[in-house]
């Protein structure tokens, strides 16, 4: 996967500038990234997918963000939302991959609500209102899925709505085109809306139903889930990071600023902003991916704890953070070179900026973590 992640890379930067004016993939290029396999890389081979560890699933990611990040960003947004399979009832799941090659999207957010409501024939179901945002990838997705509090589900148990995950079709809820930014603009990360829309039973899936299943033994259930859902955007980062500090390299070689006799790459203080930078992406990078390894270590046994659901975030976030800084430093250091539009590094700052308003990695992330520090009781349900 890694090796087709590679080869991906001259198709996704020839494209880019189709992929931005569409603000979507194009349809053709997702089918042909889900053939590969890249939107169930997270998936186990017992649910029809291919059960990558998380650090190569990050590593994909990182590597297809070289190319382009919207690209990458929408499989890592399709193989998260897939690990749910593990949810659905096996009629629905059949269903759901009678296309082997599938391309999903959807938000864990509970932005929606599902109440109990028969349907034709008197059915069992749900009848689903929501608004959902950062829907990367649903332009292109044959399923379509939000995170909803669900009401009546499990009563015996709890007061409280339960927290599951409903699977749309494309036809049965409004996509909005509303998706008009600076970065990641070919995600297609637009906002979707359920308006009463009733599904079946089988159509919602409950986290509970997982660990009760005999699925609850497969490590990939045991790593952090906002870990796990994070840490692929930390990888993407790191990728773009990489693609400039690589690109002014190039650049450097040949260009000749205004009013000098030497090239660029002659200068002492670009040799100096390259081999930070480069230090910068080599220290956050090994941070991040040492931190995965610890936690997929630990999930081979069950464990879990506060200490560990902290090291994943904030290493995570610092790899977005460290990877924004390093991608506007190599910007500044070529000068106007990379203000045009086509500019790779131009792309890469765009996106980059954009990638660190997500609230999975923005600094209130680090706020959270470094409270655990001084208070015991501190509600660390956002690790």
């Amino acid at each position: 996967m890694l090796k087709l992640a590679a080869e991906w890379g001259p198709t996704l930067r020839e494209r880019s500038v189709e992929i931005d004016r569409l603000r979507q993939l194009p349809q053709d290029l997702a089918e042909a990234l889900a053939a590969d396999g890249f939107y169930r890389t997270l998936v186990p081979p017992a649910l029809g997918g291919m059960g990558l560890p998380p650090a190569a699933v990050a590593e994909i990611g990182e590597v297809l963000a070289m190319g382009n990040a919207s690209a990458a960003w929408c499989t890592f947004i399709g193989s998260t939302s897939q690990i749910m399979f593990g949810a659905l009832q096996p009629d629905q799941l059949a269903e759901v991959l009678s296309n082997p090659d599938v391309i999903t999207a959807g938000v864990f957010a509970p932005s929606g609500r599902a109440s109990p409501a028969a349907g034709p024939g008197g059915a069992d179901g749900y009848v689903v209102s929501g608004r959902w945002a950062w829907a990367s990838g649903s332009h292109n997705a044959e399923w379509i899925s939000g995170g909803v509090q669900v009401d009546g589900s499990d009563a015996a148990a709890s007061t409280k709505p339960a927290l599951g995950r409903v699977f749309f079709r494309p036809n049965e809820i409004s996509l909005l085109d509303d998706w008009f930014t600076s970065g990641l603009r070919g995600s297609g990360s637009s906002t979707f809306e359920a308006d009463s829309v009733w599904v079946p039973s089988a159509r919602i899936a409950f986290e509970r139903d997982i660990l009760r299943s005999p699925l609850a033994d497969e490590p990939l259930y045991r790593m952090p889930l906002f870990g796990l859902l994070a840490l692929p955007i930390g990888a993407i980062a790191l990728g773009m990071a990489r693609a400039c500090v690589d690109e002014v390299v190039d650049v450097a070689q040949s260009k000749v600023p205004q009013g000098s006799r030497r090239t660029l790459g002659q200068r002492p203080a670009l040799h100096s902003a390259v081999a930070v930078a480069d230090t910068e992406v080599r220290a956050a990078r090994g941070l991040l991916y040492a931190t995965i390894d610890a936690a997929w270590e630990r999930a081979q046994h069950g464990l879990s704890d506060l200490e560990l659901r902290r090291d994943l975030r904030t290493a995570t976030t610092h790899a977005m953070q460290t990877s924004l800084r390093v991608i506007q430093s190599m910007n500044a250091a070529v000068g106007g070179s990379a203000v045009f539009e086509a500019s790779p590094l131009q792309r890469h700052l765009r996106d980059a900026q954009t990638a660190s308003a997500h609230f999975m990695v923005a600094m209130p992330v680090m706020e959270l973590a470094g409270r655990t520090f001084f208070d015991p009781d501190a509600d660390t349900s956002g690790l």
